[in-house]
């Protein structure tokens, strides 16, 4: 450097010479005045926490302009422009059966959106005075309207008035929930503004009249002027345009269909608002007439049915969002599905409810009815009610044991569990002795399977179930052998249906899916089972059906089931498949209550059987005649899936009637335990005994 001071040269330093000239100075003269020991202070700055205002001042600056860029970025985020273009309400769909026709029609009526530019003067004019008469000198908050409301509200006529604008009321809609409350509030006025700001008037004023509420389930203008007055909005009357905007207050209560003497007067209401706003003259409200409605369409398609309900939300997945009503083709049979009401109606299940599902072995669902009556009650009993499956979910504990190496002629030991915990009997403490696990499943032995259960371990079991599709938590427990824990009649059918074409898990659905390419179906296509294990899974589900507790449910061609009773007889089930066909059925109380007399092995595997018969050509057993197919008067698919129809019981337990025109009436029964079969005909009545093997034994538990 080439300057430098030394801090150890005080002869160098100005302030200790001057210090030191004060001190001498002080000391000759020390009566006079002394300045330099007399200045005062500077004041000292003020502080807050430690900080100076100035400091506290920069930071408030800073962290408002941070939230302010956090606004900005939260509004891009959840209030997104393109949202205010999109329908408020899910639009129309239209559901069709698999041959074009429409069975059910879901949503809300909407149409294209409206051009404001193109609109009459006086329908614009219309729901500016009635709704926002400073629409376009505002910033998309009217400080006037929410003096002017809150004072109606404080001293009026009790009437709450909102103050406001459309804009609010488009931002309110469109990306707020319907709550009342000071946040909300403020979230709608700052949404409001950020509208104004990236929007023209006339852009704003086309999103809201393109999505507001009209009454009648109609969304948007376009829309509301062809439902209540079958006309575009570009050639609304002044009459018709005044009606329409007097709705949008209170939709539901003034919708002219409904209350006309309320839309009528509302109406009037609105003319008077065009008058004050100089929209039009005193004289041409005087001359104004109350529109006439044209309402042209009438729905005639019921908005749900069992199936529908199901079908609805896969229907919204596949479909994209826009204003356009959507006609979407399903998997639904119409004849199958007529079948299925049929044939569940004349059932005569007394008290009881009872469901049916049936799909193809990809799981396209055909048919489905989920309870006697939807009008009494859409609760669906084939997809939302998870019931004990009782021996239907033998198939899964016989699946664990054939994969530990097992096979339809291993034995198995038909005796009374006299050890541990849990000791579960047969029907009718029934026993065999050693017995093979074909004949074990075909008479659904409850100890066999308890004891399978246990040498195979319940993970496999657990394993097994999940692998065919068994969504539901199971139990792990002995008990779970004999389905104690609850799963739905669609996924065990479709389980069934695993087995039956032989790719699993099959996933029920609604609508047909495209097929998979060779790479997708290499990494993650369906699973199969081997040749030889998937022909004795075959075994004994063929066995089940013609020697065992399903014979009630026999064919003329190759049949598979299982039958299957809960504790109690709370629950009652057949699920099998013949031909291209998988199909479940369930019958049970809705409060769980023990039902009377029915069994897997009666009902059930009759009203499956009598599916069957009637939807597969050929199928029907050699001395049963085909029910006469009589045309349905009001077409192939009903508005409710089963209409009330009157009881025809033919239920007696485990007795098996069956009626045929010329062969009369033949009923097989057992006295004591010693089968018989009479037949009942022209000829008289002839009773025999029946073989053991032949005769179905009481359903276990």
């Amino acid at each position: 450097m080439l300057f430098r001071r030394s801090s150890s040269d005080k002869n160098t330093d100005i302030d200790s010479r001057l210090a030191a000239f004060d001190d001498s100075y002080a000391q000759r003269f020390p009566d006079d005045p002394q300045p330099w020991n007399e200045a005062t202070p500077a004041p000292a700055k003020r502080l807050f926490l430690g900080k100076t205002r100035w400091w506290w001042f920069g930071r408030t600056i800073a962290g408002m302009i941070a939230m302010f860029v956090l606004l900005l970025l939260w509004l891009a985020v959840t209030a997104p422009l393109s949202k205010s273009l999109q329908p408020i309400a899910p639009p129309r769909i239209t559901l069709l059966a698999s041959d074009g026709t429409p069975i059910a029609r879901n949503g809300a009526i909407v149409d294209r959106p409206v051009d404001v530019t193109q609109l009459p003067p006086h329908v614009v004019q219309a729901f500016l005075s009635i709704e926002d008469r400073r629409f376009y000198s505002h910033w998309g908050i009217d400080p006037r309207g929410l003096a002017r409301a809150a004072w109606s509200n404080a001293f009026g006529s009790g009437m709450t008035q909102g103050g406001s604008t459309i804009t609010q009321q488009l931002a309110k809609f469109t990306f707020l929930t319907p709550e009342r409350s000071l946040t909300r509030k403020a979230r709608e006025m700052l949404i409001a503004f950020w509208l104004e700001g990236r929007l023209t008037k006339d852009e704003i004023l086309g999103r809201y009249l393109s999505n507001v509420y009209f009454g009648d389930n109609v969304y948007g203008l376009r829309a509301a002027s062809l439902h209540y007055f079958y006309r575009q909005p570009e050639r609304l009357t002044l009459s018709q345009s005044v009606m329409l905007a007097g709705l949008v207050q209170a939709p539901s209560r003034l919708a002219p269909t409904k209350n006309p003497e309320r839309a009528a007067k509302r109406a009037g209401l609105v003319l008077r608002a065009m008058v004050a706003n100089k929209a039009i003259t005193q004289a041409k409200a005087d001359a104004t007439r109350v529109a006439r409605l044209d309402v042209r369409v009438r729905e005639t398609l019921p908005t749900g049915t069992y199936f529908a309900d199901w079908a609805i939300p896969q229907a919204r997945l596949l479909t994209e969002s826009g204003y356009s009503d959507v006609r979407i083709t399903t998997t639904l049979d119409a004849r199958l599905q007529n079948i299925a009401r049929k044939v569940v109606a004349r059932a005569g299940v007394g008290d009881a409810q009872i469901a049916l599902v049936a799909m193809r072995p990809n799981g396209e669902v055909v048919a489905m009815v989920g309870g006697k009556s939807y009008k009494q009650s859409a609760f669906n009993r084939a997809t939302q009610a998870k019931r004990q499956p009782g021996s239907t979910f033998k198939l899964f504990v016989y699946l664990a044991a054939l994969r530990s190496g097992m096979t339809p002629q291993s034995m198995i030991a038909d005796t009374p569990i006299n050890e541990g915990s849990y000791r579960p009997k047969n029907a009718g403490l029934r026993y065999r002795g050693d017995i093979t696990l074909e004949q074990a499943f075909a008479q659904s032995s409850n100890v066999a399977a308890v004891r399978l259960y246990q040498k195979v371990d319940g993970k496999q079991v657990e394993k097994a179930a999940q692998d065919l599709g068994i969504l539901s938590p199971l139990t792990l427990d002995p008990s779970l052998a004999l389905g104690s824990s609850g799963v739905t009649l669609l996924e065990l059918t479709a389980a069934y249906a695993g087995v039956a074409g032989n790719q699993w898990p099959v996933e029920p659905h609604a609508f047909k899916q495209e097929e998979q390419g060779w790479i997708e179906w290499l990494f993650s296509g369906p699973r199969s089972f081997s040749g030889r294990m998937h022909g004795m899974l075959l075994d004994l589900l063929e066995a089940s059906v013609k020697q065992g507790t399903g014979r009630a449910a026999r064919l003329s061609i190759p049949a598979y089931g299982k039958t299957g009773t809960s504790q109690d007889n709370r629950d009652a089930l057949f699920v099998g498949f013949a031909g291209d066909l998988v199909v479940g059925v369930w019958i049970g109380n809705d409060d769980n209550r023990p039902l009377k007399g029915i069994n897997g092995g009666g009902l059930p595997a009759r009203i499956w059987r009598d599916f069957m018969s009637q939807s597969i050509r050929n199928a029907a057993p050699v001395n049963r005649q085909k029910t006469p197919q009589t045309p349905d008067p009001e077409g192939p698919i009903e508005q409710l899936d089963l209409p009330e129809l009157q009881e025809l019981p033919i239920d007696i337990g485990n007795s098996d009637i069956r009626i045929d025109q010329k062969q009369g009436v033949t009923v097989n029964t057992d006295v004591n335990g010693v089968p018989f079969e009479i037949t009942l005909d022209r000829d008289g009545a002839n009773i025999q005994t029946t073989p053991s093997a032949e005769r179905p034994a009481p359903e276990p538990r």
